[in-house]
């Protein structure tokens, strides 16, 4: 789906890995072109991560800072075998 705000659109999606969903989104431009903001975070159902994506957008429509996800993984460290 395509959203509107303050006269930029954008499209919200997640993505299901394994049991998560990992929320991105894109800001549309008028020549066609999107500038992708990554992976926003991981949830644990659908519609955490669309809100989480649809507010990701918005803050960089507006010239906000990102809000942070509700957790972020941490990979572990090293261990020599």
């Amino acid at each position: 789906m395509i959203i509107y705000h303050r006269g930029a659109a954008f499209q919200p999606a997640c993505r299901r890995v394994g049991r998560t969903f990992v929320a991105t989104a894109s800001i549309l431009e008028e020549d066609g072109h999107a500038t992708s903001l990554g992976t926003l975070g991981v949830f644990s159902n659908r519609d955490g991560a669309l809100g989480f994506a649809v507010r990701c957008a918005t803050a960089f429509i507006d010239g906000d800072d990102l809000p942070l996800p509700p957790f972020q993984f941490a990979l572990p460290a090293p261990t020599s075998c």
